[in-house]
């Protein structure tokens, strides 16, 4: 799929208190850095896997706020869901997906939510009825755990559905 964008300060706050436990074990800034990243790239991993999802020789690489993403899936939704819990991670800008579907499908798109959005709104937008709006929550299940809490800047799957 290539490199997709996401709101680099938007998303879930896996991230926590690594830079201060890092800087007392790296004892330059480069070396500060790189395990920095990779810690980031195992709590990414961490995510990945308490979400369910499956993903045969996962491999995650983090430099800056990039996080490249290998391995194979099933299917493209959960290729897709990955992606997604990837990108919504605070702190991640971009996820450079270079991740195998065993079986192929249609690509879904992607939506960046903004002030003011509902999954009523984003579904008249994509699919140009509001009322399937279920369709684009059931995508983004296990990461939406109820359909009116979404919020500016996060990154959502919508599925391409038949007419």
């Amino acid at each position: 799929m290539g490199l997709i964008d996401f709101v680099k300060n938007a998303g879930a706050k896996i991230f926590g208190k690594e830079e201060e436990e890092v800087k007392k074990a790296a004892p330059t800034p480069e070396e500060f850095k790189k395990l920095l990243e990779r810690r980031r790239a195992a709590h990414l991993v961490e995510q990945i896997g308490k979400h369910g999802f499956e993903v045969e020789d996962l491999s995650v690489l983090v430099k800056g706020d990039v996080a490249k993403i290998s391995g194979t899936v099933a299917d493209q939704a959960t290729r897709e869901k990955v992606v997604l819990v990837v990108g919504n991670t605070a702190g991640i800008g971009q996820v450079d997906d270079r991740l195998e579907v065993s079986a192929k499908e249609p690509e879904g798109k992607y939506h960046t939510v903004e002030r003011g959005d509902t999954l009523s709104k984003i579904a008249k937008t994509h699919y140009g009825n509001a009322m399937k709006y279920p369709v684009i929550f059931e995508a983004n299940k296990p990461m939406l755990t109820d359909p009116d809490k979404i919020y500016p800047g996060q990154v959502l799957r919508i599925p391409p559905i038949a007419d």
